[in-house]
């Protein structure tokens, strides 16, 4: 089997490039930076610029499915030009993706696409499971309606589609976990706000088997990307201060402080989304770490 990933530099492409290739699954990888394409047993970069859209339609040859990673990171103060380019950077390479298939002979039977559970509105009590259709009515709620509308095209050519709805990932190689862990490990750690809001959360090692689950067993539909125990911010940050030994001694951090500090952004850290992991389980998916404290003692040990 042969593979093609966007996104494959990222924390979760990187892990799911290795995976994949540890079950001797060729990878195809595209990026924007030349200096960046390399050459290797059952790994090859193609260069893409889905802005102008320009790619390398080799990228496609002998390729069985599709892994879409790529999108342009939420975690950086959202300016008016960096909301397009976030909302660009998804539906931009989509529609590129497409195209190419529409115009080249492939054997693409499959797309998997990312896609994150900030489609679901904000509660405080709610408890989603896929199915749920209404649409947050915040920036990050259109970016990933918009996004997976881009994926959802793909069955008009006859391709499979698989969404990945991504909760909090923790990894100890980047993304939240180290910023959360760092002024914890300072003395420095609180709670935003109340602390009464749900984070959905998932191991990386869980999350990437995820993606290969859905490849191997050709699942179509929408599935979150979650563990099946989601849990308050200040669970996360009082568990997280445990396993690591250290005390939390400062009151919760304001709402306002954080939006001054961080701009629209902030609503990342205080939005409130409980999730469910029925659907993927129901398949016969088997997550490993179901509950948070076994898996910050692995990521964090």
């Amino acid at each position: 089997m042969k593979v093609l990933i966007t996104g494959a530099t990222g924390l979760i492409g990187k892990e799911i490039v290795t995976l994949l290739n540890d079950n001797d699954i060729s990878v195809h990888y595209l990026t924007t930076r030349k200096d960046k394409i390399e050459s290797g047993h059952n790994y090859q970069g193609f260069f893409w610029n889905p802005k102008i859209g320009e790619i390398d339609t080799e990228c496609i040859k002998d390729v069985d499915a599709i892994i879409n990673l790529v999108g342009a990171t939420v975690a950086k103060r959202w300016t008016e030009s960096y909301k397009k380019e976030i909302i660009d950077s998804r539906v931009q390479s989509a529609n590129l993706l497409l195209k190419t298939l529409k115009e080249q002979n492939h054997n693409v039977k499959q797309i998997i696409s990312a896609s994150a559970i900030g489609i679901y509105p904000h509660h405080m009590t709610n408890y989603y499971e896929e199915d749920h259709n209404e649409v947050d009515d915040s920036f990050l709620g259109r970016v990933v309606e918009q996004w997976e509308h881009s994926v959802e095209a793909f069955k008009s050519i006859g391709v499979k589609v698989s969404i990945v709805r991504i909760g909090l990932v923790l990894s100890n190689k980047g993304g939240a976990l180290p910023q959360i862990a760092k002024p914890i490990r300072m003395g420095l750690g609180a709670a935003f706000g109340s602390g009464k809001q749900w984070q959905s959360w998932i191991h990386i090692t869980d999350l990437t088997r995820m993606f290969k689950y859905i490849l191997d067993h050709e699942l179509e539909g929408i599935y979150n990307g979650v563990s099946p125990n989601p849990i308050k911010n200040r669970e996360l940050t009082r568990t997280t201060a445990e396993v690591l030994r250290r005390p939390l001694i400062l009151p919760n951090i304001p709402r306002f402080f954080m939006k001054l500090i961080l701009g629209d952004m902030y609503i990342v850290l205080f939005s409130s989304h409980r999730v469910s992991s029925k659907k993927i389980e129901d398949k016969g998916f088997n997550i490993k770490f179901h509950h948070l404290k076994p898996a910050l003692v692995d990521l964090l040990k």
